[in-house]
């Protein structure tokens, strides 16, 4: 490999996963996978961590796995913010310029930005990001690109995202810890809209939806250009959640059951079907419907869904968006949530896949939906104008270097989940002793792996 080649590393910060990806881009303008790691989070909470020292591990752990595979070490990283303390605003500046008979320059458009920068914001609060979405030059309205025009007063109203100082830089001292420089901190949502978004849709007009563990996160587009985002403190969590409640079992039997078995729709749920969970400590199991576990999950996504059409219509851009919406992140991979969507909020809806701009060669296994955040921080990297990409040293990493601690969660063995049919009434008692057959070949099958 060219010493001098440019490399670019994101990190993605999740609640229920931390994500670390090594990529370049390759002459025919993909992104080739160097290296990714994948372990799970357990000190961050809707996207903000409140551990610092278990999300240090964690971030370690992803980043040597993507280290080891790529054969790299990496020193700055892109890495990815969310959190329910995530807001944004719309707001208007302008600067006068010093002559008529002199073009627009790319500084001046700069420095237009750089004055949203110095807006007054809440005491605990930074600017993230500032978002032209259309200027207005000499009075003359919706120009999309002022360089190159003659005029003297440059205007532009601004999609500005903000999140508070507090949250921001925990993130900046975990991966800092880790070793690793912050090169920029991106909203989640955006990066996600980027690997998953094409440009016609973000013309006609596209809903980005990122149902995450801790969050979801919404990103709203029209002619091209950012409407709205919002972040909604509510995500694949609190579905595993009232599962476990509802049905009184641990919580990874809960999501367990909640991927392999559980749908968005109730009606869609097969009403001849129950999953036996094994019992505690010699008690009886527990039996649950398909059709129950349905319901459970049904109501939530409901509630989710009806958040994030609050937001779409805060954007004013829901009767525009012609390509609907588009769902993306591990909350997506739901049974049946495009057609809950679809129902709920009557518009089209597919599932957003990071196909478009990557290339690896495993392929299957990073091109899912919970990978499109961190997938699109290497599409922010590559795309930043006049920035250095995170410079990598080709070296052979040492087997002995990676990190071989794993997380608690990790070590409890993988819940046995027992499909039994249901007839009807009459068939009842077959069913019980159908039940109680497969239970005692579960146990015989423990005790001789005991």
């Amino acid at each position: 490999m060219n010493p001098n080649e440019k490399i670019v590393a994101a990190i993605d910060i999740g609640t229920t996963k931390i994500v670390a990806i090594i990529g370049k881009k390759n002459e025919n303008g993909k992104i080739e996978i160097l290296g990714y790691g994948n372990t799970r989070s357990t000190g961050v909470k809707r996207g903000v961590v409140l551990n610092i020292e278990q999300t240090v591990i964690a971030i370690k752990q992803a980043v040597d796995l993507a280290e080891t595979q790529a054969g790299l070490k990496i020193t700055d990283a892109y890495v990815g913010i969310a959190g329910q303390h995530i807001r944004s605003i719309r707001n208007r500046g302008y600067i006068n310029r010093d002559s008529y008979d002199e073009e627009i320059s790319k500084e001046d458009v700069q420095a237009l930005i750089d004055d949203m920068f110095k807006i007054p914001i809440d005491v605990g609060e930074e600017i993230i990001h500032v978002l032209p979405q259309s200027y207005i030059v000499d009075n003359e309205t919706g120009v999309k690109s002022p360089v190159g025009m003659f005029g003297k007063r440059l205007e532009a109203n601004f999609h500005i995202v903000i999140g508070q100082t507090a949250a921001a830089n925990n993130i900046k001292k975990c991966v800092n810890r880790a070793g690793i420089n912050v090169k920029r901190l991106v909203l989640e949502p955006l990066a996600s809209a980027d690997a998953v978004l094409s440009d016609d849709e973000k013309e006609i007009g596209v809903a980005l939806v990122d149902i995450g563990g801790g969050t979801t996160d919404v990103a709203v587009f029209y002619d091209g250009i950012i409407r709205h985002t919002a972040v909604i403190p509510f995500g694949g969590n609190v579905v595993t959640q009232d599962i476990k409640q509802g049905c009184n079992i641990l919580e990874r039997y809960a999501e367990q059951l909640k991927v392999k078995y559980g749908s968005a729709l109730a009606d869609k749920a097969q009403e001849n079907k129950v999953v036996s969970i094994p019992g505690i400590n010699g008690r009886p199991p527990k039996e649950i419907s398909f059709k129950n576990l349905a319901h459970i999950i049904q109501s939530r996504m409901e509630e989710i869904i009806a958040q994030v059409y609050f937001e779409i219509e805060a954007s004013g851009m829901s009767q525009y968006l012609g390509a609907g919406i588009v769902l993306t992140g591990g909350g997506a991979l739901l049974k049946n949530l495009s057609q809950l969507v679809a129902f709920k909020t009557g518009m089209d809806v597919r599932l957003g896949l990071p196909n478009q701009s990557i290339q690896s060669e495993v392929m299957d296994e990073v091109n899912q939906p919970m990978f499109a955040t961190g997938f699109g921080l290497l599409l922010t990297g590559f795309a930043e104008k006049d920035s250095s990409c995170t410079e990598a040293k080709p070296q052979e990493v040492k087997k002995e270097k990676k990190i071989v601690v794993e997380a608690v969660a990790d070590l409890i063995p993988e819940p046995t989940v027992i499909e039994t049919p249901v007839t009807d009434k009459k068939q009842g008692k077959k069913t019980m002793a159908t039940l109680f057959d497969n239970l005692g070949k579960f146990f015989e099958v423990d005790d001789q792996q005991m």
